[in-house]
């Protein structure tokens, strides 16, 4: 991908978020994906090859640091039960269901191994915080709403990595992961992802003060994003739980003052305009990397399979916020529906198809992933403003 590749997906996605301020609740996601299927018809753009380093090194990180630091503190620990309930436990469960229930259904097309099947259930059930929460904010005025499925968004991208790890190891090598292994480094890789995100973010926080300069400042927000991504990386932990915990930690310090609000507007700025390029050639990439992987005969899998999700998801979110939470079963059905796949789940698929034997196996799972978090992209931000208001007059 070329600068002039760059500067043009810019200025369209500026014409797609300059209709946006017109229109309410106007599906951001949605439109820039089918604008970039239909650039990948032209020429000049058929040549942008986005690899899963790129995304998951360069873009993920500012996003998720962008969450983190604008997700309010009280708004976590209100949720914080359903939150990290969603996010672990029900992660989980989501996997072993779907995974299940992909395998069974896919006797009826093509013979799809078990183990194949859980880790197609892996990479689709990361949601996207980035493609849903303003949506839903503007739709509803629902913070509790908001914050759950911001900060489920938020913990599931590290959880779901090291899940897609163990079963992508399990289909490799049979006999290389077991459940005491998992369990580890599930452990492992969560404390040791936060707890770097949090040194980092208080190292920041006690730093930052000593430069009074807006734009140094901004430079150490910078170094912190990175910086706490690639640390926690480095020695085998995650990068995205780094970054979202350092991400959170600059948001509570910031957060109890006034005199910090000077802090909080310059980095609200900056980090706006980062956030809203970032996606726009990310849903725009996404759109034109897709159109490679689409195979006309996985149609009508993809469909079942992405039909699959939401039921299942809807099933998880309903035990847990009966167990965890008193919300009745429209808030349950919001939740589920806000579970848009996004720049994780691609990544997972492209994580895959590089590091896999190509086979009929990996290819079936690439395509179907991309399908799914297409229709999921397009299906779920088109209709979750209609339905977030229809669902709540009901509650």
């Amino acid at each position: 991908m070329t600068v002039g590749h760059i500067i043009t997906l810019l200025f369209i996605g500026y014409l797609v978020f300059s209709i946006d301020k017109k229109q309410d609740n106007f599906p951001v996601p949605a439109i820039l994906v089918l604008i970039g299927m239909a650039l990948s018809l032209v020429t000049y753009f058929s040549n942008i090859e986005v690899t899963e380093a790129i995304i998951y090194n360069i873009f993920i990180p500012p996003l998720l640091f962008i969450s983190a630091y604008q997700f309010p503190i009280d708004g976590f620990l209100k949720n914080r039960k359903l939150i990290l309930g969603l996010a672990t436990v029900g992660l989980l469960l989501m996997v072993l269901l779907l995974g299940g229930a992909i395998y069974g259904i896919g006797l009826l097309f093509f013979s799809l191994p078990l183990t194949a099947a859980l880790i197609l259930a892996s990479i689709l059930t990361p949601t996207d915080p980035v493609s849903v929460v303003s949506i839903i904010k503007q739709a509803t005025g629902d913070e509790d709403l908001a914050h759950t499925v911001e900060g489920e968004s938020m913990l599931n991208d590290g959880t779901s990595i090291v899940v897609f790890s163990s079963l992508l190891a399990l289909y490799q090598q049979p006999s290389s992961v077991s459940f005491v292994t998992f369990l580890l480094d599930f452990i492992i890789v969560f404390a040791g992802g936060t707890l770097i995100g949090v040194l980092f973010g208080w190292l920041v926080v006690k730093i930052i003060h000593y430069s009074h300069h807006p734009h140094y400042q901004l430079m150490l927000s910078i170094v912190l994003t990175y910086g706490s991504f690639i640390a926690a990386e480095h020695f085998g932990f995650s990068g995205v739980l780094a970054v979202v915990s350092s991400g959170m930690m600059i948001s509570y310090a910031f957060g109890q003052t006034e005199k910090e609000d000077h802090f909080r507007s310059q980095l609200d700025g900056f980090w706006e305009i980062v956030e809203l390029s970032l996606l726009a050639v990310l849903f725009l990439v996404i759109g034109i990397e897709v159109t490679e992987y689409l195979h006309w005969s996985l149609v009508l899998f993809s469909s079942v399979v992405f039909i699959l999700t939401i039921i299942v998801r809807l099933i998880v979110v309903c035990v847990m916020t009966r167990l965890l939470d008193t919300h009745n079963f429209y808030y349950s059905l919001l939740i589920t529906w806000s579970g848009l796949k996004g720049s994780m789940s691609v990544f997972l698929i492209l994580t895959l198809h590089v590091q896999s034997n190509t086979g009929p196996v990996i290819n079936n799972i690439v395509g179907i992933g991309f399908m799914v978090v297409l229709l999921s992209l397009i299906i779920q931000s088109l209709t979750i403003a209609p339905l977030a208001k229809k669902l709540l007059k009901k509650s």
